[in-house]
Parts: structure tokens; sequence; C-alpha cells
């Protein structure tokens, strides 16, 4: 076999592999449109988004989804005030303090809390976090928001403080040198200089954790409980869209009835929502990208 039979070969390979991911892209969103779209012929548009009850399962059927998004809105909040905060630190410590021997060990130590199955951070979160803060809150539910929310920003902690490393990591050494020729100290420069300069990446990387917790489903199934309410008390239990999913999962609803058909109107509403977030974050990635080149 000739070289370039070999180049040919390889090159579709390559080709078919692209052109699976994006028609698999493709089959999902057609079968979300579909059954919302069938969803929506029996609800009206503006009472799904708007409406404040949630109980497509109960006797008394009412379809307002506004408890899930602010359920979900509401754990990835407590996620983001973890998070962003702790893995920026540790990434201006790994990209500007540690030295090379540190670096190389901490990091791939962080990355494994990212590798740690989801589950188990739930059952993490309900059997041990959440009685640990019931002895400082002692008004604090036995399925709540809170809990769930501080261990998600844990476990989406090495996802911030990877990539905004990467990020300061491709700031040009002469920055950081001009910076210290013209007397600022390691903190000044690392604050002052390296940050600005790495916005870019670092906004992408809090967008991306921001997508990662609105998206997650086992760690607020288990730790968050099964109540929508229309709440922003996290010390009480809520519901959010993935769990609702999870939930009507399970196998007890009749496929092909509005209320199976009520995963699909919440999944395709999570799909704009981190759709959303991954076009912002790409256009603040190219808009500053371009800004300090």
């Amino acid at each position: 076999m000739s070289t370039r039979t070999l180049e040919w070969i390889v090159e579709r390979m390559l080709f078919l592999c692209a052109l699976l991911s994006v028609l698999t892209t493709a089959g999902i969103i057609g079968v979300l449109a579909l059954e919302t779209f069938e969803f929506l012929r029996e609800v009206p548009v503006w009472d799904f988004l708007t409406g404040t009850e949630w109980t497509p399962l109960f006797s008394n059927r009412q379809f307002g989804v506004l408890p899930l998004i602010v359920g979900t809105v509401l754990v990835s909040s407590i996620a983001m005030v973890v998070a962003l905060p702790m893995g920026l630190l540790a990434a201006v410590y790994l990209s500007e303090y540690a030295p090379d021997g540190v670096r190389r060990v901490v990091k791939p130590v962080l990355e494994i809390l990212a590798g740690v199955p989801t589950v188990v951070y739930g059952y993490f979160a309900l059997t041990f976090v959440t009685p640990l803060l019931q002895q400082v809150l002692p008004t604090l539910s036995g399925f709540n928001a809170l809990s769930p929310g501080l261990v998600m920003g844990l476990m989406i902690m090495p996802l911030v403080s990877s990539l905004s490393e990467d990020a300061m990591q491709a700031v040009p050494r002469g920055l950081r040198e001009g910076s210290y020729a013209l007397g600022a100290t390691r903190m000044q420069t690392a604050l002052k200089v390296v940050v600005p300069a790495a916005f870019s990446g670092i906004t992408a990387a809090f967008i991306l954790a921001v997508s990662r917790a609105i998206g997650e489903t086992m760690i607020v199934a288990i730790a968050a409980g099964q109540q929508p309410r229309l709440t922003g008390n996290p010390f009480v239990p809520i519901e959010t869209m993935t769990a609702y999913i999870v939930q009507v999962s399970l196998g007890d609803t009749p496929q092909g009835t509005i209320e199976y058909r009520t995963i699909f109107a919440v999944g395709m509403l999570l799909f704009l929502m981190t759709f959303g977030l991954n076009l912002i974050s790409t256009w603040l990635r190219e808009r500053f990208r371009e800004e300090y080149v």
C-alpha cells in the first residue's frame, strides 16, 4: 500500500469520526426538538416558562418550569461561589508561585477530583456534609440546596484551576519580566499583569464551569431532594432540572404521555442554557484574545 493511499484512508476515517460526532449531536437535538414540539402543542410556551408551579406527575397537573430553573440556578450559584475564587487562587499559585516540582505533583492531584464519580460526591454531600452543616445550622433540612452546592463547587474547582492555569502559562514571559523590571512585586505581576492578560482563558474557564454545574445530575438528585419549589432559600429541599429528568426517567411514566414529554422539554431548555453559555464563552475568549495580542 502506497503512502498516498494510506493518507487517503486516514483522511476518510478522520472525516467519518468527525461526521459521527456531528450526526450524533444533530440526532440528539432532533429528538429533543420533536418531543418538545409535541409537548408545547398541549402546553403554551408562556405558561411553561413563567408558571410558578411544577406538578406534572400529580392529578392537578401544572407545567410551570420556573421552580426547576430557580433550583438549578440556586445550586449552581452556590457552586460558583466555591469553585471560582478557589480555582482562580489555585491557578495563580500553580502558575506564578509553585516550583516546577510542586506544580507537577499538585496539578494532577487536583485533577483527580474531576475523575471521582459524581454519585460518590452525591452520597458524600448527603451523608457527611449535610450532617456536618446541621451541627452549625440546626434548621438545615436533610435535603437542601446548600450541601450539594458546596460539594459541586469542590468537584468543578479542578476544571477552573486547570484551564485558568493553562491560560496563565500561555502569557508571554516578556510581560512578567517587563513588570519585574518596573519594580513590581510577584503578587502585583500576577494580579495586574498575568491575570488580565489571561482574562479570555480565565473567563472561558468560568463559563464552562457554570455550564458544568448547570448540567450536573447525580449530586443534586441524591442530596438536594425532589421538591420543586420557587424559593431562594438554600436550607430547604429543592429540585433541579436534571434531577427531575432522572426522576421521570426511572421508568414509571408511560411513554408518549405529556408527563413523559416533559423531560424532553426540560432537556431542551437545559440544552439551550448550556449552549448559550458556551457561545458566550467562545465570544469572550475571541474578543479579549484579540485585545491582548
